[in-house]
């Protein structure tokens, strides 16, 4: 599963533990999530904009 960071305050979605607040159970895919969501945390960024970091083993 994969993670994705926000580039104005970090924070971090991860796959594995989903975002419970956002309705997002653990084991929610990226491309699950919509493409219209903004980040939780500075609500500046939307999907479109996170970076991926890579994928966690």
């Amino acid at each position: 599963m994969s993670s994705y960071r926000c580039p104005v305050c970090d924070y971090v979605y991860d796959e594995a533990k989903g975002a419970a607040r956002e309705g997002f159970p653990p084991g929610t895919a990226w491309s699950a999530v919509p493409d219209d969501w903004c980040c939780p945390d500075c609500g500046v960024r939307e999907k479109v904009d996170f970076e991926e970091m890579g994928v966690k083993t």
